[in-house]
C-alpha cells in the first residue's frame, strides 16, 4: 500500500505494554493482605462484594488476583523439583529485595542463588503456594 504522494506506507505493528500475569488464590483479601504486608505491594482496586478479584501493584508491575474454590494446580506440581511459576518479575537488585522479603518474614521458596547462567534469582511463595520468581 501507499499513500497519496507514492510512498511506501509504514506498517507499524502493535506494541506491547505491560503484561499483567493472572494469580488464582482461594481468599483474594487475604492474598492482598499477603502481598502488602511481605512482598511491599499496594492494592489497586478489589472488586466484587464479598471481593473475588483483585489488582496489586508495585513500581511498574501489576498482579491480578482471581478467586477460585479450587486451585487448578496440585500441589505436588509447584514442588522443588518442578519450581513451577506463576510469574517471574525483574528487579535492579535482587539482593537487596532478599534481604527486604527476608525482614518482612515472607515465604521463600528459592533462597538468593546465582543461577548458572549468572542472574540471581529468589523465589516466594504466596499462601496458595504461587511461586513468584525475583530476577536479575
Amino acid at each position: 500500500m501507499s499513500n497519496e504522494d507514492n510512498e511506501p506506507a509504514t506498517e507499524r505493528r502493535p506494541i506491547f505494554m505491560a503484561v499483567e500475569p493472572q494469580l488464582f488464590v482461594t481468599n483474594v483479601e487475604a492474598s492482598c493482605d499477603y502481598y502488602a504486608d511481605k512482598l511491599g505491594f499496594t492494592v489497586a482496586f478489589l472488586y466484587g462484594d464479598p471481593p473475588y478479584y483483585g489488582q496489586i501493584y508495585r513500581d511498574g508491575v501489576q498482579l491480578n488476583l482471581r478467586q477460585v474454590d479450587r486451585l487448578p494446580f496440585d500441589q505436588t506440581f509447584r514442588s522443588a523439583e518442578e519450581d513451577a511459576l506463576s510469574a517471574t518479575i525483574l528487579v535492579e537488585d535482587v539482593a537487596a529485595l532478599a534481604a527486604e522479603y527476608e525482614a518482612s518474614g515472607a515465604t521463600f521458596h528459592q533462597q538468593l542463588r546465582t543461577e548458572e547462567w549468572g542472574t540471581s534469582t529468589i523465589i516466594v511463595s504466596d499462601p496458595d503456594g504461587n511461586l513468584i520468581a525475583f530476577a536479575g
